[in-house]
């Protein structure tokens, strides 16, 4: 099962990249809300459109994972993005990250290779 981890490392990488880059591109517009100047200022960011790439090709590779392995192996694995999500706080963000939260992520990633194996 060494290529559905990969696989769904992959996967995780593009669904966290596609996170940041809607973060990034949502800081640009300034406050939320439904004007036109808000929405044509989002749809013509390339922070943007880089979100679009990569949500599309995740959905490729998340169809292909589903495809080829078991449901019950596959959907688990998803939870490999919240271990991303948490790197890519810190080295996009400047955020801090507690203790108790690192240790959920250690919890989640033992889950992985539990469900994994």
């Amino acid at each position: 099962m060494i290529k559905l981890i990969i696989l769904s490392i992959t996967q995780c990488l593009l669904l966290c990249g596609g996170q940041v880059f809607l973060k990034f591109a949502l800081m640009k517009t300034g406050s939320f809300a439904w004007s036109r100047d808000f929405w044509s200022g989002l749809l013509t960011n390339w922070q943007f459109a880089a979100c679009g790439l990569c949500y599309a090709a995740g959905s490729l590779l998340w169809m292909y994972i589903l495809k080829h392995f078991p449901f019950s192996m596959a959907y688990p694995m998803i939870s490999l993005s919240y271990v991303f999500g948490m790197f890519a706080a810190i080295v996009f963000f400047n955020e801090t990250v507690s203790a108790s939260r690192w240790l959920g992520v250690l919890l989640i990633m033992g889950g992985c290779l539990l469900v994994a194996r």
